[in-house]
This record gives structure tokens, C-alpha cells and sequence, in this order.
């Protein structure tokens, strides 16, 4: 390619983790058009042991290749989607330089681990672009925290896009993977530097289908009442008759945690209006608190929301807007790259998940990996935010 920049794909869904990465990672290398592997990313589903997965894949691809991942609820290529499995993309370029770094105790010091994970990394780079891929412990709440963070540290024209790591909502155990370590509370940061920019994009499929509510009691990511009101009765209120319409359901008559509920709290989000923009975020019912909600980040009490919807043609167009953005910002077109999903998506889209992932194949024609996160980090330069939910998120590499 006119850049030197190749990028490959295999998958497996073999249940044993070993078996697993070994057949993934083999199927990338076998399709690199390159004799060089400069970096791997990997995705494996919370079934698989991640440290037999991480270890059988360094092993395909050698101690001189940067391996970083993460656990994921659910993994996909350009080829295929998989509710089980590993997915592995591989990165053979002379345009770009990959740096890489690990560090723990995000829960407690989110400031100092990025600090440590930054101070980690080379600072003698002196490639004109650069930007950087984040991975973090999906369960450590810090989504919103950890964007801020790696802006400051890393400076204003490095953009970053990432996700948070997730377990299929086993709400137990989300490692990041670096090197042969697999690690919980742990951040992974990949600086990737070089002659040209690489690319991020962003979109999701979500309206506003309601009014403003303030957040008038909350602490950290439990919002009790919204407008003086508790905020699940608000949010029932909101989606009731929308809901009966589409659905055949009745709000009140579901479960909390239920399966159906969860998928209607995935539909129905919030937004938080940014202007010319809304941040997704998603709720759930919360546990041992009547009639709260709880989020994956914390909602400061004077948020304004408004309860969004999504449908499945919605969450669809969405991917694929994404990825023409992604090619258009190319002007030439895409290697390849990696896509962060939220697993929320799953939730609308259900059966018709492989159709945003081959909505994104058609508009790039080029292989990626991703998965389905708890939550999406993208920081375009300028921007002043950087967590979302439902959303999908594109780093590319241009031609």
C-alpha cells in the first residue's frame, strides 16, 4: 500500500482459550501481506481463559510484535460476528510506530495511573502525528475521569479512541491485556505515532424523545430523582406509551433486571446535550435503591437529560456513518483498523447485530477487529469530552 500500512484479521470460536488465540492470531498471520507484525490488538470473549488466549497468540506472533486487548462481551471481524470467540488484528507498517504501556489502580487513583502509564512510554518520539488507543477495566466506573486524564496528560492535539473492557454482563472480571500480563484495574495505553494522522470517527443512533429533566439527587453514578422525581418513574413515564406502541409491552409490568427491561433501558437512554451534539449514556435499574437509576459513570447533580431512542435501522445507519466518516476523513482510503462497540447496541439490535458490522464493511472495504465495550472513549482534537455509550467508535489507518 502507498503508505507501507497493512492490517489483517482472523477469529476463532473455539471454547478452549488456548486453541482459541492460537487459531486466530494464526488466521491473521496467514493473511498478512507483510513480513513484519509491529502490532496486534485482541479480543476475547469472557468464556475463554484470557491469559491461555494471550499467551497462544504472542506465541503466533513473536516476542517482537506489541500485543495489547481486552476482554469483550461479544467479538467481530469484517467476516463475521461472534457471541463467542477471539478476534485478532494484526499491523504491518512503515508510516506508523506503535508504544505501549500498562498500569493498575485506576479505582483509586485514575490521575496516577494514567500518569504512570504515560511516563511509561518513549519521549523521544518525534513523528509530526500522533494519537492514542485506550483500554481499561470496564467495571472501574472512571470512563468520564479517564478521557479528561488522557487528554491532559497526553495534550489536546492527541486524539484518543478506545473502550472499556466488558464480561457479557457478568458484572465479574474485565482485564486489559498487555505484553503476556492480563490485568483488572488496569488501563493500556498505545501511543501511535507517525508521518500521517490516523483516523477517528464516531456516531450513534440515538434521538431525543422527551423533554429536559435535571438531576436533583444523585451521588456518583446513582441518580435517585430527576426533577424532584424518582428517576425510574420518570423514565417509565417517558417510554410508557412508545413503548406499548412498538413493543406490545408494559413498562410497568417488567421485572427490574429482567432481560426485556434491560433491552427497553438500552433502547431508551439518556442524552446529555452537548449543543450541537448528545453523549449517550446508559442506565439501569439500580440494585437495593427504589426507583434509581444507576449509570456506568457518575451523573453530577444539575445534569439536564433527556430520555433518546434508538431503534435497530437507527443503530445500523449509525455504524455505517461512522465508517463513511471514517473513509472520508482517509482521502484515499483505509488499510484497516479497529472499531469499539457498545454491547448496549446488542441490546436494540439483537439478531440484527452482523448488520451494522457489515454496514461498516461495506463503507470502509477493509479488514478491522472490534468488540462490544462497556463504554467508548474517542477524544477528537478539540473536544473537551470523551466517554460515551452506545456509540461506535473507528481508529483507521489511512493508505
Amino acid at each position: 500500500m502507498s503508505a507501507g500500512t497493512t492490517v489483517s484479521t482472523g477469529t476463532s470460536t473455539a471454547t478452549a482459550g488456548r486453541r482459541a488465540g492460537r487459531e486466530a492470531a494464526t488466521a491473521a498471520r496467514d493473511r498478512l501481506a507483510a513480513d513484519r507484525i509491529d502490532f496486534c490488538q485482541v479480543f476475547a470473549t469472557a468464556a475463554l481463559d484470557p491469559d491461555a488466549v494471550l499467551a497462544a497468540v504472542n506465541e503466533v506472533v513473536g516476542e517482537e510484535t506489541t500485543v495489547v486487548g481486552c476482554s469483550a462481551t461479544g467479538a467481530f471481524t469484517e467476516e463475521r460476528t461472534m457471541d463467542d470467540g477471539v478476534a485478532v488484528a494484526l499491523v504491518s507498517s512503515d508510516a506508523f510506530r506503535f508504544d505501549t504501556a500498562m498500569a493498575t489502580g485506576l479505582r483509586e487513583n485514575v490521575q496516577g495511573t494514567v500518569r504512570d502509564a504515560a511516563r511509561a512510554l518513549p519521549d523521544d518520539v518525534e513523528c509530526p502525528y500522533q494519537s492514542a488507543i485506550a483500554l481499561h477495566d470496564g467495571l472501574s466506573g472512571i470512563g468520564e475521569q479517564l478521557a479528561l486524564a488522557l487528554q491532559r496528560r497526553l495534550g489536546p492535539h492527541v486524539g484518543i479512541a478506545g473502550g472499556a473492557a466488558s464480561d457479557d454482563y457478568r458484572m465479574e472480571s474485565t482485564p486489559v491485556f498487555c505484553g503476556e500480563t492480563v490485568a483488572d484495574d488496569a488501563l493500556v495505553l498505545v501511543l501511535v505515532s507517525g508521518e500521517q494522522r490516523a483516523i477517528i470517527s464516531i456516531d450513534h443512533g440515538h434521538e431525543p424523545v422527551s423533554g429536559p429533566w435535571e438531576v436533583t439527587d444523585a451521588s456518583g453514578n446513582i441518580v435517585r430523582e430527576l426533577g424532584g422525581r424518582p428517576a425510574f418513574a420518570v423514565w417509565k413515564d417517558a417510554v410508557r406509551d412508545p413503548v406499548a406502541e412498538r413493543f406490545g409491552l408494559s413498562v410497568d409490568a417488567l421485572e427490574p433486571g429482567s432481560d426485556r427491561l434491560n433491552m427497553l433501558l438500552g433502547a431508551y437512554e439518556f442524552g446529555i446535550d452537548q449543543g450541537d451534539a448528545y453523549k449517550i449514556r446508559w442506565p439501569r435499574v439500580a440494585v437495593g435503591e427504589e426507583d434509581a437509576l444507576e449509570f456506568a459513570v457518575d451523573i453530577p447533580e444539575g445534569t439536564v437529560l433527556r430520555v433518546m431512542y434508538g431503534g435497530r435501522a437507527a443503530q445500523v445507519d449509525s455504524a455505517e456513518r461512522a465508517a463513511r466518516d471514517a473513509l472520508e476523513q482517509s482521502d484515499g482510503g483505509i488499510a484497516g483498523g479497529f472499531v469499539y462497540d457498545c454491547a448496549c447496541r446488542e441490546f436494540v439490535l439483537q439478531e440484527a447485530f452482523p448488520e451494522a458490522v457489515d454496514a461498516i464493511d461495506g463503507a470502509l472495504s477493509a479488514p478491522f477487529a472490534g468488540f462490544e465495550t462497556y463504554g467508548e472513549l474517542c477524544m477528537q482534537t478539540g473536544q473537551l469530552s470523551g466517554f460515551h455509550n452506545t456509540s461506535t467508535v473507528l481508529f483507521a489507518f489511512p493508505e
